[in-house]
C-alpha cells in the first residue's frame, strides 16, 4: 500500500484552492460544535476590564478570531542581548524558536523524536488540570520543575525531552523566561516545525509552580471513548476537540505500548503533520507497520465522535479542518490551570513559517518501512533523516 509522494495543504497558499468554501464551512461546522467555556481569571473578568490579549484570548475561546497565525512573522530579529531585543518580549521568543527548530528536524525534512516529544510534553504538563480538582496543575511548568517527568509512569519516555527543556531553560531564563512558557512554546514550534503543521497563536507570561500537580488526570491508550470523553469534559474540551487533539499521533512512534514493536509509527508518514492517522486508525488493511492504540480506534468508532473523526480523515478535505480544529483546541489545552490569562502577551510572530507543501525525498522507502520492511530504518524514521536502509 503506497501513499501519495506529495502532500498540499491548508494554510497560506490554499486560499484560492478548488472547494475552499466547502472545506471552510467544514471547518466553521466542526468549530461549532466546540465548547465556548472560559477558563481561568477570564471567568471573572468583565470585557471592560481585559487587555488586548485577554480580549483576543477569549474570543479565540469562543470562537471569534482565526486560531492560526498565517501572517505575522519577524523579517529580522535584534541580536538577544542587544537593548533593542530587551524592549520586545518576542524577541527572545523568536530566538528561542530558531534554536528550537534547528533541533527538531532532520536531513529528510520530516520533523525528530525530539520535535514529537516536544508537543507530547505540552500536552503531558498542561492536562494535568480539571475543574473537578481545583487548583492545582495545567500549563505550570511542573512536569519538570517537580519531577513528574521523571517520577511518574505516565510520562515514561519524555526524559530525554524533559532534559532538553531544561538545558534550554538554563540557557535562557536569564532573560526573564517561564518553564511553563518554554513547554507550551516549544510544543507549538514542534507543530509547525512538522511539515503540513499549522502556526498555532502563542501566548507567553505563564507563572511557574514547582509543587506537583493533580496525579490520575492523564489518558493511557486502553482507554473508552466514555471515559475520554469525561476525562476532556471536565477539563473543558468538547468531544470533537478531543479528536482533533488526538490527532497529533500523526507524527508518532510508539514504545512501551507494546515494546515488541517499539518505534512503529502510528500513520505511514511519521514525523509529517497530516491526515493520514485518521484514515488509517480506521482502516483494516493500513500498512503493516502502522500502530493503533485502542483508545483512538474506541474515539474513531463511537457516535459521538466518529463523525467528526472521518470528517478529519480526507487527504484533501480533512487537512484544513483538522489544523483550524488543532490550533484552536491546543491554544485551550496550553491555558488550562492559568490564572493571569488576562496579563499574558501574544508572541505567534516568533514562531518559524509553516511548511505547506512537502515532498518526502524518500517516499518509496518510507513507504517500504510502512508495510514492514527494512526494520533498520527505524532510527532514520525516528530522527526524520532520509531512508538509506536497503534490508
Amino acid at each position: 500500500m503506497k501513499t501519495a509522494p506529495l502532500v498540499i495543504l491548508a494554510g497560506n497558499l490554499v486560499h484560492g484552492f478548488p472547494g475552499m468554501n466547502d472545506l471552510k464551512a467544514r471547518a466553521a461546522d466542526l468549530e461549532g460544535r466546540s465548547t465556548n467555556e472560559l477558563i481561568g481569571d477570564l471567568t471573572g473578568l468583565p470585557d471592560d476590564r481585559l487587555t488586548k490579549t485577554g480580549a483576543d484570548i477569549k474570543a479565540l475561546l469562543t470562537g471569534g478570531q482565526l486560531p492560526e497565525e498565517l501572517l505575522d512573522r519577524y523579517d529580522s530579529v535584534p541580536g538577544k542581548d542587544t537593548p533593542e531585543c530587551k524592549a520586545d518580549t518576542c524577541c527572545i521568543w523568536k530566538h528561542i524558536a530558531d534554536d528550537m527548530k534547528s533541533k527538531m528536524v532532520g536531513t529528510a525534512g520530516r520533523c525528530n523524536d525530539l520535535a514529537r516529544g516536544c508537543v507530547r510534553l505540552g500536552f503531558h504538563d498542561a492536562a494535568t488540570w480539571s475543574k473537578a480538582t481545583g487548583p492545582g496543575g495545567g500549563s505550570d511548568g511542573s512536569i519538570i520543575l517537580a519531577r513528574e517527568c521523571y517520577d511518574r509512569p505516565i510520562n515514561k519516555g519524555l526524559e530525554p525531552t524533559c532534559d532538553q527543556m531544561t538545558n534550554w531553560f538554563n540557557q535562557y531564563k536569564q532573560y526573564g523566561i517561564s518553564m511553563a512558557d518554554l513547554i507550551q512554546f516549544a510544543a507549538n514550534v514542534a507543530t509547525v516545525t512538522c511539515p503540513l503543521g499549522p502556526r498555532v497563536r502563542s501566548f507567553v507570561g505563564r507563572k511557574d509552580n514547582s509543587n506537583p500537580a493533580p496525579d490520575g488526570l492523564m489518558p493511557v491508550p486502553s482507554d473508552s471513548a466514555d471515559r475520554l470523553i469525561s476525562l476532556f469534559g471536565d477539563k473543558t474540551i468538547a468531544p470533537d476537540e478531543l479528536v482533533a487533539l488526538v490527532g497529533a499521533h500523526t507524527t508518532a512512534q510508539q514504545r512501551f505500548v507494546d515494546p515488541s514493536r517499539a518505534g512503529d509509527p502510528m500513520d505511514s508518514t511519521p514525523g509529517v503533520w497530516d491526515v493520514r492517522f485518521y484514515g488509517q486508525v480506521l482502516n483494516p488493511f493500513s500498512p503493516r507497520r502502522v500502530f493503533k492504540f485502542q483508545s483512538d480506534i474506541n474515539l474513531s468508532q463511537d457516535p459521538r465522535t466518529s463523525g467528526t473523526w472521518r470528517g478529519f480523515s480526507g487527504l484533501i478535505t480533512g487537512q484544513i479542518p483538522w489544523n483550524l480544529a488543532y490550533a484552536r483546541a491546543y491554544i485551550r489545552l496550553s491555558l488550562l490551570g492559568v490564572n493571569n490569562i488576562n496579563d499574558l502577551r501574544e508572541c505567534s510572530k516568533a514562531l518559524p513559517s509553516a511548511l505547506d507543501v512537502f515532498n518526502s525525498p524518500d517516499q518509496p522507502l518510507l513507504d517500504a518501512f510502512a508495510n514492514g520492511s527494512l526494520e533498520s530504518a527505524k532510527d532514520e524514521v525516528t530522527k526524520g533523516d532520509n531512508i538509506t536502509a536497503t534490508n
